[in-house]
């Protein structure tokens, strides 16, 4: 799909405001980064704190080791938490240490464990945001937001690295789960989360009814990510970059692989992440410009999808240099 372009009175980026989301999960940019070793640890938080948007730092560590990532620095903090085992241990000890937004961070999340967990959360907790998933259908959008949640992440088997969708035959595009999932009458924040390539998907999520977008590859790579830069026998940088479900993963937080949903791999090293969200900011920005909108509520009421085809969307690519 593409956004249809429409008439624009906006002088400048300036005037459009990417503000986004409502009560303790309001953001200047609407992104978050996704809880994985790959990509979400104190460097990416702060980063992404200062930027305007959220980092929810990853659950596969000890509690000890996630209470010392969370602890650094003044900015607004996040941490992912499992359904089970340890979570009422580890949501407790990250409350003390002042977390406020606990990400239920599983694969599945149209599950009773969820249902069990947010219940418990809220039962332990009377001042905390909860964000869970992973869902693809209305049914399971509004059955979380009626649970307990504030927000649910939207999105199974998208993401560049997963394999869910291979491995199980389950899952549903992610745009059509935003647009699917946008239409409830419930109150819970929507996070497209899944298949975000560049900063056109982002736009088009916001169009479809995001009120955020969660990141993984486009900021994975980075000097803010985890892990170490190694360069080839080329000459070549590169980080790792793996899903919380390939065997590499499984093997290194929990001793075993109990799926083999996700693959391991390795991506150019990118440097900071800085200039990424800058751009990305920039170019959300001017997506929202061309459909004349100043907001993202206004954006979401006026954004107009058109189908292409595979030709249109060839052309929608740079393609100089595929001219012979």
């Amino acid at each position: 799909v593409l956004l249809s372009p429409q008439e624009s009175s906006i002088i400048s980026r300036q005037e459009v405001d990417l503000s986004s989301g409502r009560e303790n999960l309001k953001l200047s940019l609407p992104i978050i980064s996704s809880p994985m070793d790959t990509v979400t640890e104190t460097g990416m938080a702060s980063t992404m704190n200062l930027f305007g948007g959220l980092g929810v730092i990853h659950r596969y560590n000890s509690i000890e080791e996630q209470i010392e990532m969370c602890s650094v620095g003044g900015w607004r903090r996040a941490a992912a938490i499992g359904a089970s085992g340890d979570f009422i241990e580890r949501s407790q000890a990250l409350y003390n240490a002042g977390i406020r937004i606990f990400c239920l961070d599983v694969a599945h999340g149209h599950h009773v464990l969820i249902k069990e967990a947010i219940g418990e959360l809220k039962n332990f907790f009377t001042d905390i945001t909860i964000v869970a998933g992973n869902v693809a259908t209305l049914d399971a959008f509004n059955d979380l937001s009626d649970w307990g949640a504030d927000a649910v992440r939207v999105g199974i088997g998208g993401g560049s690295i997963c394999s869910t969708r291979i491995q199980t035959g389950h899952g549903i595009p992610t745009l059509q789960s935003v647009l699917d999932c946008s239409a409830s009458d419930r109150n819970a924040m929507l996070i497209a989360d899944g298949g975000i390539k560049n900063s056109g998907d982002i736009v088009k999520a916001i169009a479809a009814g995001a009120d955020f977008v969660m990141l993984g590859s486009l900021l994975a790579g980075t000097d803010e990510s985890p892990g170490s830069v190694f360069e080839s026998s080329n000459g070549k940088k590169y980080k790792v970059y793996r899903g919380m479900a390939s065997v590499e993963a499984q093997v290194d937080w929990r001793g075993e692989a109990r799926s083999l949903e996700g693959i391991s791999t390795t991506i150019p090293y990118k440097g900071s992440v800085k200039p990424i969200l800058d751009a990305l900011r920039q170019n959300i920005k001017s997506g929202l410009s061309y459909s004349g909108a100043r907001s993202i509520s206004e954006f979401q009421s006026k954004a107009k999808f058109i189908l292409q085809t595979t030709a249109g969307q060839l052309e929608s690519n740079t393609h100089i240099l595929n001219v012979k």
